[in-house]
């Protein structure tokens, strides 16, 4: 039986500790299904529509993966793509707390389901979504931080001053 896992997120943008994630997912796992967060109340500064499509560009070649959108409950995701497992990334101690209660509620929600962290390459610790708009928004290079595309999306929204 094929094991199949649910990486979810906002990925507003993706970058590449998410690609590293992905990447290191599909080793483990037969199937990765990338899940984009589809909530408006977190104000992304992508849609949801080019969210998935620059996930789709930065993941071209790879297989056994699929990138879908969502809004509700994760745990019921997770129940209609029939998956075993959930991924979440690590990237500092100060991550875990919160990715630890939610990790909990889901097994007290679904308990077949597990959760599994995983870390990124070292190189990518320190970046994050937050920081990657934060830096682009004050024109500052993220090259080497995100895929191309998602560099180039970033310059669209953040002309140089």
């Amino acid at each position: 039986m094929a094991k199949r896992a649910v990486y979810p997120g906002m990925f507003d943008p993706v970058h590449n500790g998410h690609v590293d994630v992905i990447q290191r997912s599909l080793r483990i796992f037969d199937e990765l299904i990338v899940a984009v967060v589809a909530n408006p109340s977190k104000e992304p500064l992508f849609t949801v529509g080019e969210r998935l499509e620059m996930i789709d560009d930065a993941t071209s070649g790879l297989s056994n993966l699929r990138i879908v959108a969502f809004d509700g409950l994760l745990i019921d995701l997770v129940a209609r793509e029939r998956a075993d497992c959930i991924v979440r990334g690590i990237r500092a101690v100060s991550d875990f707390e919160y990715e630890f209660q939610m990790a909990l509620m889901n097994r007290k929600l679904r308990d077949t389901v597990e959760t599994v962290f995983l870390m990124p390459h070292e190189k990518y610790t320190y970046i994050s979504s937050r920081l990657i708009k934060e830096v682009s928004s004050f024109g500052a290079s993220v090259t080497g931080m995100v895929p191309p595309g998602v560099e180039k999306r970033l310059a669209e929204k953040f002309p140089s001053k």
